[in-house]
């Protein structure tokens, strides 16, 4: 009598065979139909059930194995794995599961889905920045002596372009610092994962914006950290509720946006980060200043930074969201005994940075491309902010504040409806929002969504929103 086969496999598929009966075993072992300690088919019987040649199974088997999901137990065959002893049997290095909601969005974010809407995302639209200026910056660099192309590079990054961020770029900021001061990074996350990993142990108390950035949230808590909100007002954190928090937490570190925050587009005005300052020095608090959105305001509005000099503040910043996000150039400013031991972690944990990458970067900034691609994106925002905005209000939500640049509206819903029900129905439409509570540090309900302007040209986004008015 013919045994049936326990997963489907199709010949004239694309998908490798090999794939396909992982992935099929995969499944059954997750959805609890092949229970723990059942023993599968042979090599041989599997490939006759199957219709495939033994060489594909062995490797489907191998590869099962190295995943966790099969045991292997010479002369008897092949098992299925406990996957609570398997998770078990994992050093608790790292707390994925406490990054879960982060982590659902970001795989959705990043799927490559036709047609999708995207006024939730956090970046510009592919055609809103200028290829044509990377690929120019490529073709000089190709021209050149190509020694660079295969060497690893300066461990701290490209001299020249951390020379240029010194004497120009942060210098206009009002940031007096040396080039040495300077690590390059693979994006800002990577500046961000370095200053966290250097200061934080399992339980540390961090304290971040509320609302603030949900990536920043994910990876702090799968470090262990235990996160604790700083509300943020129109003109940046709440100084009274800052103190509490220091004197009862003691925390080393408070990660903030100052400038064009994300996600309220607000900016944290003079006085306050003057008095954020006094706190920090006084408690001996380190301040990470992420500053990835700066450059999108049209004025130089002073920074936490240009204030303290870099003395208890890290600085971070990169030109992921202005020019590539291919590219990721990244850097992190800070006191040179602190840039030290920085960099050794960066060496520790990544060796160096693309200097291809940086020199390219470089290329843009010296010969005035990123100005004037600069001043096109600024333009085109504002234009963009103003009728977002006005669209947002008929359909009755409020916005927070009218931001003073960047992509980012901060709205709530009428009556403070939930903003996580309005998400999941357009998510069936295949528009992507971003509600507020995934900007909370704990996920708290919230009838507050945060608009990327630059993404919001579809009709049906505004048809949506005006069935919750």
């Amino acid at each position: 009598m013919p045994v049936t086969p326990i997963i489907t496999v199709n010949t004239s598929d694309s998908v490798p065979l090999v794939e396909q009966v992982v992935t099929g075993i995969k499944n059954l072992v997750e959805q609890r139909v092949l229970r723990a300690g059942t023993r599968l088919p042979s090599i041989r019987e599997f490939a006759i059930q199957h219709g495939i040649s033994r060489f594909t199974v062995v490797d489907a088997y191998d590869r099962l194995v190295a995943l966790g999901y099969l045991l292997s137990r010479r002369g008897s065959g092949f098992y299925v794995a406990s996957l609570t002893q398997t998770e078990e049997a994992i050093p608790q290095t790292t707390f994925l599961e406490r990054a879960d909601d982060v982590l659902w969005l970001l795989h959705n974010t990043f799927r490559d889905v036709p047609n999708i809407i995207r006024p939730g995302c956090g970046w510009l639209p592919s055609d809103w920045l200028d290829e044509k200026v990377i690929q120019k910056s490529l073709h000089e660099l190709s021209r050149k002596p190509g020694a660079f192309l295969t060497g690893y590079g300066d461990i701290r990054g490209y001299l020249p372009l951390r020379q240029q961020l010194a004497q120009k770029n942060l210098a206009d900021i009002g940031i007096s610092l040396e080039p040495q001061q300077i690590i390059m990074t693979n994006g800002a996350s990577h500046g961000l994962d370095l200053v966290a990993r250097l200061f934080i142990q399992p339980g540390d108390v961090v304290l971040v914006d509320d609302p603030g950035y949900y990536t920043l949230f994910g990876y702090l808590k799968s470090l262990g950290a235990k996160l604790i909100g700083v509300p943020r007002l129109i003109n940046g954190p709440d100084i009274t509720v800052l103190q509490k928090h220091l004197e009862t937490y003691r925390p080393k570190l408070f990660f903030t946006n100052t400038v064009l925050h994300n996600p309220t587009g607000t900016s944290t005005s003079m006085a306050i980060a003057h008095q954020i300052l006094q706190l920090a020095e006084k408690s001996g608090l380190y301040i990470v200043e992420d500053d990835i959105y700066g450059d999108f305001h049209s004025n130089h509005v002073p920074r936490l930074a240009t204030l303290d000099q870099l003395n208890r503040v890290i600085y971070v910043s990169s030109y992921s969201k202005t020019i590539s996000a291919s590219l990721r150039v990244g850097f992190v400013a800070c006191h040179s005994e602190l840039a030290m031991r920085l960099l050794d972690l960066k060496l520790l944990t990544g060796l160096t940075s693309s200097e291809i990458n940086q020199r390219v970067m470089y290329q843009i900034l010296v010969e005035g491309r990123y100005r004037k691609h600069m001043e096109k994106i600024r333009s085109r925002l504002e234009v963009e902010r103003g009728r977002v905005i006005s669209k947002l209000e008929a359909c009755g939500l409020s916005v927070y504040a009218e931001p003073a640049g960047g992509m980012f509206v901060w709205a709530q819903l009428a009556n403070e409806g939930n903003a996580a029900e309005i998400a999941t129905i357009a998510a069936k439409q295949n528009i992507m929002l971003a509600p507020g509570n995934l900007f909370s540090p704990h996920q708290a309900p919230s009838s507050w969504l945060r608009f990327n302007v630059a993404h919001c040209d579809d009709e049906r986004i505004f048809e949506i929103l005006s069935t919750f008015k």
